[in-house]
């Protein structure tokens, strides 16, 4: 009898990341309101130099340590440049820390409604997900502190999370992170964070500055409008770092992407830009939506670049997720996140907003 290769049990139990759509059900091509990206697109000095820097040498590798752009990284926020380390997106480095610092019989704790690489993650080394209730969609920290038992390795928490868009105060990240075990990896994923304002800093930066076991992760693929390069960055103890370097890939941004990343951050007129269209619309459109209450739309408060609608009345959210698609608009409806009552619809240009109220009104007053 053929006996055929096996993956182990845990690969199986993985569900795939599944990304947003593009595409509507026939495969035409629609509005994409569905994956988070940056509605003004990315900094023209970005795309000059990702194109310059791709062409500059395409038969040799890139700098395997990004040197340059971490060290553009550290100078901006302040931080040591030899504690920075870049990823192939910062999901790289979220599957990393549970790799580096978990295995079978291990514990990964985050909160309901968090981002599903979390799940993905613990699952690819053979660690057990565990889930902590939530609090109304955000994150109750004395749930997941009710759930860390001597098995717990790594407890991951976006802020501003995804996809609720709800953001923990920094009073609460402190409370989480002192009441955790030394030996507890907290991995603070702020892919949002450039959307903040600096009275809502979660300070999840100096914690990680402070202490031997806090990684705090951001992207490119947000704000700075380079989701295509998939460019990530952490930062941590240089323990942690020391460690992720050991397993992440060896030339893992690419030429174009180090180049385009190094000039976006210097930019920062797009980022604020980014931020105050952002600002603007996401409260714009929250106000449009908070209209159609008495028809059971709800909008979750945000702090992203994005805002979850539920719908908890006569229109369900695939009977919205399916008008909206008919007037040219895909956005994501997370039902394999438990949310299937929900939407979660991304900030876009005005006209999208607008467009994406007026498929709302019709379809409650019809």
């Amino acid at each position: 009898m053929t006996r055929l290769p096996q993956p182990k049990d845990w690969i199986q139990a993985i569900h795939a990341y599944v990304p947003g759509k593009s595409t509507g059900d026939d495969g035409v091509p629609l509005v994409k309101l569905s994956a988070n990206e940056n509605p003004l697109g990315t900094s023209p000095a970005a795309l000059a130099a990702r194109a310059a820097g791709a062409a500059q040498h395409p038969s040799l590798y890139p700098d395997p340590d990004s040197t340059a752009l971490r060290q553009a990284i550290a100078m901006l926020h302040e931080l040591d440049p030899a504690r920075v380390v870049c990823g192939t997106g910062s999901d790289e480095l979220l599957n990393l820390a549970a790799q580096a610092y978990c295995g079978p019989g291990d514990e990964v704790v985050y909160v309901r409604y968090g981002f599903s690489v979390y799940d993905i993650a613990a699952r690819r080394c053979g660690a057990t997900p565990v889930v902590a209730p939530d609090n109304f969609y955000a994150t109750d920290v004395d749930a997941l502190l009710a759930c860390i038992t001597d098995a717990t390795r790594v407890v991951y928490l976006a802020n501003p999370n995804n996809p609720t868009g709800t953001l923990t105060a920094r009073g609460e990240i402190a409370r989480l992170h002192a009441a955790l075990p030394s030996h507890v990896l907290l991995v603070l994923d702020q892919a949002y964070a450039e959307y903040l304002s600096p009275e809502e800093d979660d300070l999840g930066l100096e914690l990680a500055r402070n202490h031997d076991n806090v990684l705090v992760t951001r992207t490119f693929s947000k704000i700075y409008g380079l989701a295509g390069d998939r460019i990530g960055w952490g930062f941590g103890a240089q323990a942690i770092i020391d460690t992720l370097n050991r397993i992440r890939g060896p030339f893992n941004v690419t030429l174009g992407g180090q180049a385009a990343a190094l000039a976006a951050l210097g930019d920062q007129d797009f980022v604020a830009r980014s931020r105050a269209h952002n600002s603007r619309w996401r409260q714009w459109l929250a106000d449009e939506i908070a209209q159609l209450g008495n028809h059971g739309l709800t909008v979750i408060p945000s702090h992203a670049n994005f805002l979850l609608v539920l719908f908890e009345g006569a229109v369900s959210a695939e009977t919205a997720f399916n008008a909206l698609m008919q007037a040219g608009y895909i956005v994501r409806w997370p039902k394999g996140q438990g949310l299937g009552h929900a939407l979660r619809i991304t900030i876009g240009q005005e006209a999208d907003m607008r467009a994406i109220a007026a498929v709302l009104r019709d379809l409650v007053s019809a």
